[in-house]
């Protein structure tokens, strides 16, 4: 994996735990700039180091708006005991909110609790589900894993890549082979000139994106106007984008969709399984329209298994995989569920996505025709249990080197992205931009 030198008095554990999300981290971003070192065709160009890493992995943890800390998950979003363990609730959402206190018949959240505790976690979990909530239950490892949905997760490759003449192939963490230079783009941003649909929310995706546009590519992100993102959350992920709203299933915008799509390069999706199918959004059907396109997808669940059309989020995987019971505390005789120091799935898998991207473009430009690939949080986080034990030394890294930037929301305090192009920290091209303030059109 690219790392920059003179890192050696820096710790390699730094956040609390039993599981080595350092790697995770190191090594998803590192999958990213070895595709861009691939694709540029210079292999020391684009590297990371622990300090920018860690950073980017808590970047909503760091910004500030106007000096305002934002504020993360909602009340009723969390762990909750039930009559027989604990359930994680999400509800950062509006609509999520309601739609889970309407499957418990509450009206507030402590009408939620009461109910809940009186409820075993699978009967809950299922209620909440079948009403379009988002909820799991805090299973251990050996629980997830005797479901049909864990065994679904740990199948296939971390990234599984398709290509337009029907070859399939697949990446682990940090798995892009050794590359030799070729000629390439070596100046400037080696993405400048490529157009990017961005299809995605919450922030596995719109990490991703955030990283391409620090690359230079135009990325247009396009969110439904009833169901708007969190402020906080999108200011985090803009950096760099513009920002249109359409209802997708309006004719118009579906003969702008169709037009987008004829001058895109890449797009990338971010909402659950076969969710925008309807919209000719498929990547199958992408392909066949336009066989120079490059096509990435994500979602919580992956494509197979009985979960594969839920909604979920980071949090969701982490209760429903092992992680949150990995990191348990006892609490007042017995234990209470944990959480990874960072949402660690989203970002990982974020970082993924953009090296699959970086590495599709660079088989289009050999093969002269794009491809497909897929990611999953639930496939990361069995990627996270696969990584061995390590007695790697622990310690804390240094504060993390803060940028400023005026923008249409107040000053932001913020920190750039997780890579080194030629030693030199990237840093983002423009500030977000206001939430939906884009045409459905290519600048």
């Amino acid at each position: 994996m690219p790392a920059a030198d003179g890192e050696g008095s820096l710790p390699r554990r730094w956040w609390a735990g039993p599981l080595d999300v350092e790697a995770l981290a190191l090594r998803s971003v590192g999958s990213a700039a070895e595709a861009l070192n691939r694709y540029t065709g210079d292999p020391g160009r684009f590297s990371t180091t622990a300090a920018l890493t860690a950073a980017a992995f808590d970047s909503f943890g760091h910004l500030r708006i106007d000096g305002r800390q934002l504020q993360g998950f909602a009340p009723l979003s969390g762990f909750r005991r039930t009559a027989d363990g604990w359930i994680r609730l999400h509800a950062n959402y509006p609509h999520h909110e309601q739609r889970l206190l309407q499957a418990l018949g509450a009206a507030s959240a402590e009408e939620a609790e009461q109910a809940l505790r009186a409820m075993p976690s699978l009967q809950a979990e299922a209620a909440i589900q079948s009403n379009g909530g988002i909820a799991a239950a805090v299973r251990t490892r050996r629980e997830w894993l005797a479901t049909g949905m864990g065994r679904a997760a740990g199948q296939g490759p971390w990234v599984a890549l398709e290509f337009a003449d029907g070859r399939t192939a697949g990446l682990g963490l940090g798995d892009l082979p050794a590359i030799s230079a070729r000629p390439g783009r070596t100046d400037g941003m080696p993405l400048q000139g490529l157009r990017v649909l961005d299809l995605t929310r919450v922030i596995a995706g719109p990490v991703a994106t955030r990283l391409l546009a620090a690359l230079g590519a135009d990325v247009l992100r396009i969110d439904p106007p009833a169901i708007p993102e969190i402020a906080g959350q999108f200011v985090d992920t803009a950096f760099g984008k513009r920002s249109a709203e359409a209802d997708l299933g309006f004719p118009a915008n579906q003969h702008s969709l169709r037009q987008l799509l004829a001058g895109a390069d890449v797009v990338v999706t971010g909402y659950r399984h076969a969710a925008l199918d309807r919209f000719g959004l498929n990547p199958g059907e992408l392909l066949a329209a336009h066989p120079g396109l490059v096509v990435v997808t994500l979602n919580s669940w992956g494509s197979t298994g009985p979960w594969s059309g839920l909604r979920g989020f980071d949090s969701i995987v982490q209760a429903a995989c092992g992680i949150a019971h990995a990191y348990r505390q006892d609490d007042d005789g017995g234990w209470r569920p944990g959480a990874l120091p960072v949402q660690a799935l989203d970002h990982a898998t974020g970082y993924g996505v953009a090296a699959a991207v970086i590495h599709l473009l660079d088989v289009r430009r050999q093969a002269g025709t794009g491809g497909a690939a897929r990611l999953s949080l639930a496939r990361t986080a069995e990627e996270l249990f696969a990584l061995p034990d390590t007695m790697a030394r622990r310690g804390e890294l240094p504060a993390p080197q803060y940028r400023t930037l005026e923008s249409p929301y107040g000053l932001l305090r913020y920190v750039g992205p997780p890579l080194l192009s030629g030693g030199q920290p990237l840093d983002y091209p423009s500030p977000p931009p206001p939430y939906g303030s884009a045409t459905l059109a290519w600048a």
